[in-house]
């Protein structure tokens, strides 16, 4: 999915667009096993009883709830995560209600590096760090493919670099 077109500038284009890596949906779908599962043996339970809709009805209501606060409110927060490279800029986007932003222009970039241990490497993630002008290094976590992402980060912040060395600005007429 490509990222709106709205918020790029003109000439700019999306080079890499990442949500974090999916395994933080594992928890999430677990719960919701758990609370589907838990919930149809609770119903199995009472159904015999005289107040077996009252039952029904609370434990449909406690479910729902729980789906909603565990499950679907942690994929909401994976699915409005956005990690983008562009020709121009880094940019971090997240939230539903309260979106945050970070942009970082290609020229500000000093170096990146990428950090991921066992669990990480099997899982094919790591965290992104990328240090630019600012007082502390960002880090992005949770990146699917990070060398990847990595190496196509650093050839953007090369290319960007050698095309203002060799025109004086970006050459594009911005």
């Amino acid at each position: 999915m490509a990222y709106p077109e709205n918020v790029l500038t003109e000439g700019e284009q999306v080079v890499i667009h990442k949500h974090p890596h999916w395994k933080m949906l594992i928890l999430p779908v677990l719960i919701f096993l758990v609370v589907v599962a838990g919930g149809a043996y609770l119903a199995a339970l009472v159904h015999k009883q005289t107040y077996h809709m009252i039952a029904w009805i609370a434990i449909v209501v406690v479910g729902v709830v729980l789906i909603v606060w565990l499950t679907f409110i942690p994929f909401l927060r994976w699915r409005t995560r956005h990690f983008i490279v562009t020709t121009d800029r880094v940019m971090a986007r997240e939230g539903v209600l309260n979106r945050t932003g970070l942009d970082i222009p290609l020229s500000r970039i000093n170096s990146v590096k990428f950090v991921h241990g066992l669990i990480d490497r099997i899982w094919g993630a790591g965290t992104l760090i990328i240090e630019s002008a600012s007082d502390e290094p960002l880090e992005f976590d949770d990146i699917p493919q990070v060398e990847y992402v990595h190496s196509l980060l650093y050839r953007e912040v090369n290319d960007n670099e050698d095309e203002y060395r060799q025109h004086g600005h970006r050459g594009d007429g911005r």
